[in-house]
């Protein structure tokens, strides 16, 4: 007979409480025997009893000659009659231990105890205490040969050796329980350590190890189609390449991509790459047509932008309009009206919350957007046509052939602080950046008679922009020269141009007077870049005014209010 080492049974007890299945061994109570006496108390051992006799009755152990001597109640050996009850009752307390540690959930010690190594140190520390009663009890076993063998290393998947005639059957079912349970726990773990977010790739191309300092001066002296290419390489490149940094120098060089002639930004709460999309189809002229609104009689409408609101003349009104999200609609009750004037309105501006606004009958009106608040009084002899408001000032032009500086302040409206005389009617106005309050010189010396202005606009404080009846666009650099312009563009069709709109860099607007023609420029080339009829010959009609953004482009014509969607072609 070879009898294992005194710490053998605790070896084997520790590696088989790593393989127990999910059901504890029960005592005849119902309830775990508790671990810290190494196996179940008197009365509560049916379940191991009923286990032994049945391997009695197999065959696989003989009777034991002499009926063991009880063990010591805290030594875990318990009293048992046959074979080697220490032994056995060493593995079933620590099968015991482990089930009760599992049932009590981590960081919780339950009825059997802590955790499964715990209750394995408990069992060796037991074992150690009664060494003298465990060998006596083993010295009365039935003296067949068994041999444990114990693998070093290996704790939670360990299965323990087959025993020789002692149920190898049911030993393996309770290991390949607990190798099932040992997977489904591994599989959870897994599943609840945090993902980490995805990173710039580990292995790759020498460029993606490059800093990104380094990388991103590489990439800024790629164009717009390489830019796209390398953004299909991987995730991390595409958001990457993403950045606005790399596509600022791009923008500045594109149609209406919000960025000025100066590098301003206009919209920076939108990503340059997304507005370098939508500046192609400017360059391409790709757009959808559609109405805003239509009128039942001939209009000489004029119109503002500002934020999500539109804001359009229709006879003796203005009325404030609100942009649906795509902006390519509105919606059709109106935010506001505001009256006032006894005969047409011809022109507009939007000022420190106020609308200031100049009529046929001679007249200019102050309204204030947020109330009901309006003034007006008679500013000159016949019919206002333009006026601008910038700094407190308001500046009026007519057919008397005069201009007009007016306050803004509200205990002085009406009073005028200055009148140019003019050597013609006065068709448009517009206030320098610089407001000098003063008439500075005169543009031009080579006009033909009858070749009006009817509209302009400054870019900054030397360079302003023209458009009239001579179907030029003008550009005028104050610091050049003050006599001749230092470009211009011709409308090919002789067509005199109502109005122009620029994006402060190489995109330029123009309505000409007939056919509701819309011609997009780019500033860097002399032709025209896209034309866009918008009404037929029975209904031909001049575009009276013309506004856009980086998305969309709006004409105002006689009968109807026309926009072109260039971000949904």
């Amino acid at each position: 007979m070879v009898s294992p080492p005194p710490g053998a049974a605790a070896a084997a007890a520790a590696r088989l409480c790593f393989g127990l299945c999910p059901r504890p061994l029960m005592g005849s109570q119902g309830h775990p025997g508790p671990p810290g006496n190494g196996g179940p108390g008197e009365g509560e051992g049916g379940e191991a009893r009923k286990l032994q006799e049945g391997r009695v009755a197999r065959g696989k152990r003989r009777k034991a000659k002499g009926k063991g001597k009880a063990g010591a109640g805290q030594g875990g050996r318990g009293s048992g009659a046959e074979g080697k009850p220490g032994l056995q009752k060493a593995k079933e307390a620590a099968g015991l231990g482990a089930e009760a540690g599992a049932r009590a959930g981590p960081g919780e010690e339950g009825e059997g105890g802590g955790n499964v190594e715990e209750g394995a140190r408990r069992i060796v520390r037991e074992d150690e205490g009664s060494a003298g009663a465990g060998r006596e009890a083993r010295g009365r076993g039935d003296g067949k040969e068994e041999e444990w063998k114990v693998r070093p290393g290996r704790r939670e998947d360990a299965r323990p050796g087959r025993a020789q005639g002692r149920g190898a059957q049911a030993w393996g079912c309770i290991a390949g329980a607990g190798a099932a349970g040992v997977a489904v726990a591994a599989a959870a773990e897994e599943e609840a350590a945090p993902r980490e977010p995805a990173g710039r790739p580990a292995a790759g191309p020498a460029l993606l190890r490059l800093p990104e300092e380094l990388l991103l001066l590489i990439c800024s002296y790629l164009d717009m189609r390489a830019l796209g290419r390398l953004a299909q390489v991987c995730r991390w490149l595409r958001r990457f390449t993403s950045c606005d940094l790399l596509w600022r120098r791009i923008a500045r060089a594109s149609l209406n991509s919000g960025f000025t002639r100066l590098g301003t930004d206009l919209m920076a709460s939108v990503p340059v790459k997304e507005r370098v999309k939508v500046s192609q189809n400017w360059r391409l002229g790709r757009c959808r047509e559609g109405i805003l609104l239509k009128w039942r009689c001939s209009q000489m409408p004029w119109m503002q932008l500002e934020g999500d609101s539109l804001y359009i003349s229709q006879a003796n009104f203005i009325l404030a309009y609100q942009f649906r999200p795509d902006g390519a609609s509105l919606n059709r009750r109106p935010l506001g009206v505001f009256a006032g004037h006894d005969e047409d309105v011809c022109h507009f501006v939007l000022a420190n919350s106020h609308i200031i606004s100049a009529g046929g009958d001679g007249k200019i009106g102050v309204h204030k957007i947020h109330s009901t608040f309006t003034v007006k009084y008679s500013a000159h002899e016949q019919e206002v046509n333009c006026v601008d408001c910038r700094g407190g000032i308001i500046v009026s032009g007519s057919r008397d052939r005069t201009a007009k500086v007016w306050p803004l302040a509200s205990g002085r409206l009406g009073q005028c602080l200055h009148t140019i005389q003019t050597e013609d009617r006065v068709w448009s106005i517009a206030i320098s950046p610089v407001l000098s309050g003063q008439l500075m010189m005169h543009l031009g010396s080579d006009f033909p008679p009858g070749a009006g202005v009817l509209d302009v606009m400054y870019e900054s404080p030397s360079t302003l922009l023209s458009c009239g009846y001579d179907t030029y666009v003008r550009y005028w650099d104050l610091r050049a020269s003050v006599r001749k312009c230092v470009m211009e563009w011709e409308e090919p069709h002789d067509s005199t141009l109502y109005c122009l709109q620029t994006d402060g860099n190489h995109l330029l607007a123009t309505g000409s007077s007939y056919y509701g023609v819309v011609r997009l420029w780019d500033r860097r080339q002399r032709a025209c870049l896209h034309a866009f009829p918008l009404t037929s010959t029975p209904l031909s009609s001049p575009v009276y005014c013309l506004r856009f953004t980086t998305k969309h482009l709006y004409a105002a014509l006689s009968y109807n209010l026309h926009v072109l969607d260039f971000q949904n072609p």
